[in-house]
């Protein structure tokens, strides 16, 4: 074979595997794109997304979640109540268990969390995040926006309620947890408002936190690490989660340990209040402004100042992306 021959092959293999790696490439490409353009790979680092990434995500998830249909979005919202449960009863069982020693008795508190998050159930304040975005963003309304956290919050209060009436009238706790029980609740009806506040703030900024973050994971292994250990820190850190809280509330009412309204407004209001201010300013707005580059938001009709503070009253609530031709 000449010398000219044995060029024209090896010319003719690297152009080979140049086009197979360019088509493996195109595949990729097209496998780590959804329908709305979001990222599945980071664009710099394969397997790390920027901020930017990130947002584009979480927004195109709000979209999906804010046109859920009513029905949907509440039994979601219920399963996720009645999950919380686990939290509370585990929590109680397991500090009995070891005597009330605080960290071996919060080890399976995020074991809740963990069902909701991985599973894709709607949690009050795991709402903070995403619907909040579209609104940033002017793609849906303020009234949308507080639908959809009213649907939720029901849901979920009427699932810990269901959890709650279980718990406290059926036997599943022994005496001795039952007493650990009701003890645990009791710490947080006897703390003054402010603080309570305050320690739903931090833990609104702990859940919110790992939504965003759950966003920037690829695989369920590291979403589950996650999940644990930031839900793990609430128990460690003294702190308190409003749909955990309102659970302990309904558990001591159910035991006619304390009357429903001085519950509802010492203990729970304050705490969700505290969560929703959390997750919303410390989390969601400081990771709106870190994001600079809106490709999302030029997919999309912005709505207009009236639309985005009354909705479908002002004929505008969503803005839907716009559909492929």
């Amino acid at each position: 074979m000449s010398a000219d021959e044995r060029s024209r092959e090896k010319r003719g293999r690297d152009e080979s595997e140049a086009q197979e790696a360019l088509d493996d490439e195109t595949i990729r490409e097209a496998v780590e794109q959804s329908s709305r353009g979001v990222p599945a790979a980071g664009a710099v680092v394969r397997d790390r997304f920027s901020a930017d990434e990130i947002f584009h995500r979480i927004v195109a998830a709000a979209d999906d979640e804010i046109t859920t249909g009513i029905r949907e979005l509440f039994f979601s919202a219920l399963a996720a109540g009645f999950a919380i449960t686990l939290t509370f009863m585990l929590y109680a069982s397991l500090t009995d268990g070891t005597g009330g020693a605080p960290i071996v008795g919060a080890l399976l508190y995020p074991l809740g969390f963990v069902y909701i998050i991985i599973g894709d159930y709607q949690l009050f304040t795991e709402n903070t995040l995403p619907p909040v975005a579209l609104v940033l963003e002017r793609l849906a309304s303020v009234p949308a926006l507080l639908t959809v956290w009213t649907i939720v919050l029901f849901g979920n209060l009427l699932g810990g309620a269901l959890g709650a009436y279980v718990l406290a009238n059926t036997g599943v706790f022994s005496p001795s947890v039952m007493s650990t029980a009701v003890g645990i609740a009791e710490q947080g009806v006897a703390m003054p408002w402010s603080s309570l506040f305050f320690k739903g703030v931090f833990a609104g900024l702990i859940v919110a936190g790992v939504v965003w973050l759950d966003y920037a994971s690829q695989d369920t292994t590291a979403r589950l690490v996650l999940v644990y250990v930031a839900f793990l820190a609430i128990p460690l850190g003294n702190l308190y989660h409003g749909v955990v809280s309102a659970t302990e509330v309904l558990f001591l009412v159910f035991r006619d340990e304390l009357a429903l309204a001085t519950g509802a407004i010492d203990f729970a209001l304050p705490v969700l209040l505290g969560n929703a201010v959390g997750g919303v300013l410390l989390v969601t707005v400081v990771n709106y402004f870190q994001a600079v580059e809106r490709e999302y938001q030029e997919q999309h009709y912005q709505l207009t100042f009236r639309e985005l503070c009354f909705g479908r009253f002002a004929r505008g609530d969503y803005s839907p992306p716009p559909r492929d031709d």
